[in-house]
């Protein structure tokens, strides 16, 4: 793991949101990495509810300004960094007034998915891209937590395959619990394919938390079990899958994610 780059992507990570299972796999992850010798650096969205002040995160003016569009609409992308305190790791905020600034995450105050989270995801998923280009840092791995960076291997796979940054990075989906109680917007096809990515989107007709997976899975290098509860239908794709898989069991022991990654990707 000496000097290789592995690129973390997560909808949480602590301490800048609550503890969860994915917030905080989102900080032990790369730490372990880290201290194995490896390079890490973190995206996450900036969410409105995330205290800039306290956490002392300050606008990156060399990244940010760029407009990213997201269904024929300009999106301004702001890029935001801090540092985890005592850690030498790097945290990049994608953030955006329109879509990000709401004190809630994923959810409305009664639970229910914000209607534009389809867009957000798009925005999200270029706008980390777009930044590690322009950071000029090539990742060996590309490490993704959570529902909301289920399309990065599409994109990663179509949209930026001819990016010669990424030629030689690996995909890794960690798969968690289903968490997401809704769907997305159904027009997501059509967002997708106004980037001309022509791939067979037809699973996406209704976009539930198993047809993000399925089409991160399909995309994807090698898969973490961060769970053991699935539906029979996502359970049997990820039996079928030949991709090497971490399981959930094995992921547990301390050095898992980091001897995963040597054995199988560097």
């Amino acid at each position: 793991m000496q000097n290789k780059k592995v690129l973390v992507i997560s909808s949480e990570v602590i301490p800048y949101l609550p503890q969860t299972e994915r917030s905080i796999n989102s900080f032990k992850i790369p730490k372990q990495i880290n201290d194995a010798g490896g390079q890490t650096r973190i995206f996450m969205p900036r969410y409105g509810l995330i205290n800039e002040r306290r956490h002392q995160l300050h606008e990156v003016i060399r990244l940010s300004g760029m407009n990213l569009v997201i269904n024929d609409m300009d999106m301004p992308l702001i890029i935001k960094v801090a540092s985890i305190p005592k850690e030498r790791m790097q945290v990049y905020f994608i953030d955006n007034e329109e879509y990000f600034k709401r004190k809630e995450m994923l959810h409305d105050k009664e639970g229910a998915l914000f209607p534009d989270n389809d867009e957000r995801m798009i925005f999200f998923t270029k706008g980390v891209i777009e930044t590690v280009k322009k950071l000029n840092w090539s990742p060996d791995i590309i490490h993704l937590h959570g529902w909301f960076t289920a399309l990065f291997p599409l994109y990663m796979k179509t949209y930026f395959s001819q990016d010669p940054i990424f030629e030689h990075s690996k995909i890794v989906t960690s798969i968690y619990p289903e968490d997401m109680g809704g769907t997305l917007d159904p027009n997501l096809r059509d967002k997708i394919a106004f980037d001309q990515i022509t791939t067979d989107l037809s699973s996406l007709a209704t976009p539930g938390y198993d047809q993000l997976m399925q089409l991160a899975i399909d995309h994807s290098d090698g898969l973490v079990m961060a769970g053991d509860k699935f539906s029979t239908e996502l359970t049997q794709q990820i039996e079928a899958s030949t991709k090497p898989t971490l399981s959930f069991a094995e992921s547990k022991e301390e050095t898992a994610h980091v001897d995963f990654f040597n054995t199988n990707f560097l």
